[in-house]
């Protein structure tokens, strides 16, 4: 049964997760009165130019960081679709299992803001509502998001604490050797360290 439900869906590449992930989670599930929130891995990203980290570690990564959360699912239904991963496909298909939910799809800023170069990138709003999380910077201002962009895709903004963390400097600083506390939570920690994940040789 899927009338009433409201179903976020948080997609990205989480290599690794971090303790910003965590954060938009928790926010999109505090305010947004979230049936259930589905984490998504990415499969075979079209726009990074780098190989992904293999496809079950980051699953397992997910599983690690999101499990103190309620309600909250990591579905690798884009990994499983094979080819290039593309959110609408992911969208069109919940729409299929779920006809009577509401779908709520969760971006950050920067993704927010290539949204005319995604892939069939008009289909987006009709499919789902687009909820983008605004952090305030270093000194509390928080960007303003494009008026165009926002008319264009119906964006809703999602407001959430200041996270000063990325997937990018995470794989840095444990290619340094260098500490990740407060960036990560202790069980992914101990996952990335036990796999050698991000360690140059």
């Amino acid at each position: 049964m899927s009338a009433g439900e409201r179903i976020g869906v948080f997609g990205g590449a989480f290599d690794p997760p971090h303790t910003g992930h965590l954060a938009l989670a928790r926010a999109a599930l505090a305010q947004l009165d979230l049936t259930q929130l589905r984490i998504v891995p990415t499969g075979q990203a079209w726009h990074k130019a780098r190989d992904l980290s293999d496809a079950a570690h980051r699953i397992e990564m997910c599983r690690l960081l999101f499990a103190p959360l309620p309600d909250v699912w990591v579905d690798d239904c884009e990994i499983r679709r094979g080819g290039p991963s593309y959110t609408v496909d992911t969208l069109v298909a919940l729409r299929v299992q779920r006809p009577g939910a509401r779908l709520m799809l969760l971006v950050g800023q920067d993704q927010a803001a290539g949204l005319p170069q995604w892939h069939r990138a008009e289909e987006l709003a009709r499919l789902a509502i687009i909820w983008v999380a605004v952090r305030p910077d270093a000194a509390g201002q928080v960007a303003r998001l494009d008026p165009d962009l926002c008319a264009r895709f119906s964006l809703q903004t999602l407001p959430m604490a200041a996270q000063a963390v990325s997937s990018t400097d995470i794989r840095e600083r444990i290619a340094r050797r260098q500490a990740t506390q407060s960036l990560l939570t202790e069980p992914l920690e101990r996952y990335i360290e036990q796999h050698h994940l991000y360690q140059t040789p």
